[in-house]
């Protein structure tokens, strides 16, 4: 998942927020925040050592009162508006804000305590405000829409009239050209709105926490590992209850050791932790939070002028439409869900030859399906992970695709401050040996770490201002106790080059003006780099030099690396059908229309399922409603599809690789010209046109996932 793209201005960059440091009651004057001046540090990398959590509050407080005053500044300009007047000085405005938001951003989602989830729900409103405060200002406004209204005649560069038009557009969506009344009715739902994300998103934190699955007898954890076993001792001491084993909670419905523990009962526990996480009636329950939230957001759509919010929210995305949404989802339901059906009878065979006598619930199916693949492929996951250790993953997998293909190189660096001691950091550099950036990751899961996978900036590229980009992975992998190697599944290597490929989406940037740079475009789109870059950790070569034995050495025998391929189409009716139903459910909620009234989550979520025949009991959407960060904190809203049609732009592109040679450094390099380096600076389409040659088609996809 990409971050920069979904902090939707600097309103939501709210929506995380914390930092753990022991000078929590500290505060900062006017002449020692942190935040009040550029970092002195490498590529401008964030001081971490210095930050203290009061330097937070008093850092966003003067960074909106000076973006503000710039700002007005701008907009009571008596001067004609000029190109240079009003789009770059907006651009160059409100630095303290960015400074603060963007490391605000990077500890609260990874290092978060409770006293900046409390400044996080404080400050929502008033982040939703100050954003108000400059998209409705009429003055403002005027002076953009003329230069719109005769852009044709200001002799701008491409990239120059693709801001003045991205800007225009982000205006007028966020209501400039309402009423005075109706702009005061949008401001106070954008500040109710922005206060229950951000309470969303804390609810969702600790309920996801407390949810944690504790298992008294170690019997019950038959089928795991010795080294699962330990580490959930580890976590269970750390959380004050030696002699148990604790196991946290992943943001999705189903959970990694669904597939390893034999004991039944133990699964269904583990399963509804995970369902219930944030449906327990408590503090912790979001589903009359997210019931508002939908709420909201159908009456802020019919404000502006839509009949709902996906009308509205889909219009500055390749797809453009809900329609067009619905019509690119249907295609791949009926195929997906006829081969989910096919899969479950499958493992409803296997549990009755082994006299199971029960029938296949979802706390059944990844446990039965490991088996089904073992029998029909012969593969085992347990004989894969010895060979995928974390550190040579990333090293000679990652790293290696990224040297093959784009010429940089990495050097890791040990002089920088980093926010936990999990964080690694490295120099890129490029072919000639020029620094092009820094890049940090952080791997392991955590209490207080937001969960699922994610990119962000820390240091944006801007040729404006001089800098470099730096860019940092986070994930959620579980850490191994001390001495042992972190071996990952297939799947947590797959997300690694996911993750990387976000990074190099932003690493590549090169951009004149920050809100075009890098990762800055539609939500459709950015998860296009990311998912094409998965496709080199079964590529050949690059596999034969990271899939090695952490013991021996012994690179991994082209028997397993054959399973691995025989077995990509297998559980694929699963895998999609659980994608599909989050796309349907999140593009559902925002549907909704002003009459349709506030919604019973349960209901609406059940119904929801049904009508597009998503309904089977053994296939949960892959988020329920009720713990969907993704669409009611994290920018994705109406927008959950965006993973399914990048994944058709990925495997189309990834055919011209194929036609073209493939894994070579011209490729590389015409894919970072045409695409990675090329930011929001113009249309998409044609961009990805101008590279393909075609339009995209589905079929690459359909038959990838076996589903054709």
């Amino acid at each position: 998942m990409n971050k920069s793209v979904i902090l939707l201005y600097i309103a939501s960059l709210v929506m995380y927020a914390s930092c753990k440091n022991s000078d929590k009651n500290m505060s900062s004057t006017d002449t020692d925040n942190i935040f009040f001046q550029p970092s002195t540090l490498p590529f401008q990398a964030i001081p971490f050592d210095r930050i203290k959590d009061g330097d937070f509050e008093p850092a966003f407080e003067k960074g909106m009162q000076d973006h503000l005053a710039e700002v007005e500044q701008i907009a009571n300009n008596v001067e004609e508006p000029t190109f240079k007047n009003t789009l770059i000085a907006m651009e160059q405005s409100g630095q303290i804000l960015t400074r603060v938001s963007l490391a605000f951003n990077v500890v609260s989602g990874a290092n978060t305590n409770p006293e900046l989830q409390d400044l996080q729900e404080r400050l929502a409103p008033q982040l939703a405000a100050h954003k108000d405060a400059i998209h409705l200002n009429a003055n403002l406004f005027k002076k953009i829409e003329a230069l719109y209204n005769n852009k044709s005649g200001l002799g701008l560069d491409p990239e120059s009239l693709r801001l003045l038009e991205y800007t225009y557009q982000s205006f007028v969506l966020d209501g400039a050209k309402l009423s005075d009344a109706d702009k005061s009715k949008l401001m106070e739902l954008n500040k109710e709105e922005a206060s229950l994300s951000a309470r969303f998103n804390n609810q969702l934190l600790d309920g996801t926490k407390a949810a944690a699955l504790v298992v008294s007898d170690k019997e019950q954890l038959e089928g795991l590992t010795d080294g699962e076993i330990e580490a959930a001792a580890v976590a269970a001491k750390e959380n004050n209850m030696e002699g148990k084993w604790y196991f946290s909670l992943k943001n999705t419905t189903q959970q990694p050791l669904l597939m390893s523990l034999k004991n039944r009962s133990v699964r269904e526990n583990l399963f509804q932790a995970s369902w219930t996480r944030t449906e327990k009636g408590d503090k912790n329950d979001t589903r009359s939070t997210i019931a508002r939230i939908a709420q909201i957001r159908a009456e802020k759509a019919r404000l502006i002028g839509y009949d709902n919010y996906a009308s509205w929210s889909l219009q500055d995305q390749m797809a453009k439409t809900p329609e067009a949404v619905d019509a690119f989802l249907k295609q791949l339901i009926p195929a997906s869900v006829s081969r989910a059906k096919a899969e479950a009878r499958d493992i409803q065979q296997l549990i009755d030859r082994q006299k199971g006598g029960f029938e296949l619930e979802a706390w059944d199916w990844d446990y039965y399906a490991e088996q089904v693949r073992k029998e029909k492929y012969d593969l085992d996951e347990n004989l894969t992970k010895p060979y995928f250790e974390l550190n040579s993953v990333l090293e000679n997998g990652v790293f290696y695709a990224a040297n093959k293909l784009f010429g940089i190189s990495f050097k890791e660096r040990k002089d920088l401050p980093v926010y936990h001691p999990d964080v690694r950091v490295f120099t890129v550099l490029e072919e000639n040996g020029d620094t092009l950036g820094l890049f940090y990751c952080d791997f392991f899961k955590r209490d207080n770490k937001n969960g699922g996978a994610w990119m962000d900036n820390m240091v944006g590229q801007s040729k404006l201002f001089g800098t470099k980009p730096v860019i940092y992975n986070v994930c959620n992998y579980t850490k191994p106790v001390s001495g042992q190697p972190a071996l990952i599944s297939f799947d947590d290597v797959t997300t690694t080059f996911h993750e990387f490929g976000h990074a190099l989406h932003g690493l590549f940037a090169n951009q004149m003006y920050p809100s075009l740079s890098g990762t800055n475009v539609p939500r459709d789109f950015v998860e296009f780099p990311s998912q094409f870059n998965e496709k080199w950790a079964l590529y050949p070569e690059v596999l034969k030099n990271y899939a090695k034995h952490y013991q021996t050495g012994e690179a991994i025998p082209d028997a397993l690396v054959d399973k691995i391929k025989n077995a990509a189409t297998f559980n694929q009716g699963y895998a999609m059908t659980e994608l599909l139903a989050a796309a349907d459910l999140d593009l559902q909620w925002h549907k909704l229309k002003t009459g349709d009234g506030l919604q019973d989550v349960d209901t609406f979520e059940a119904d929801a399922l049904k009508n597009h025949q998503l309904n089977l009991k053994e296939v949960p959407p892959r988020y329920r409603s009720s713990y969907f960060l993704h669409i009611w904190a994290n920018g994705y809203a109406a927008g959950y599809y965006a993973y399914l049609w990048a994944e058709m732009l990925d495997h189309d592109a990834y055919s011209w690789f194929q036609e073209n040679g493939g894994m070579t450094r011209a490729n590389g390099q015409r894919l970072r010209e045409m695409i990675l380096s090329q930011g929001n600076s113009q249309d998409l389409e044609q961009m990805y046109l101008a590279f393909r040659g075609k339009k995209p088609v589905i079929e690459p996809m359909l038959k990838n996932r076996g589903l054709k």
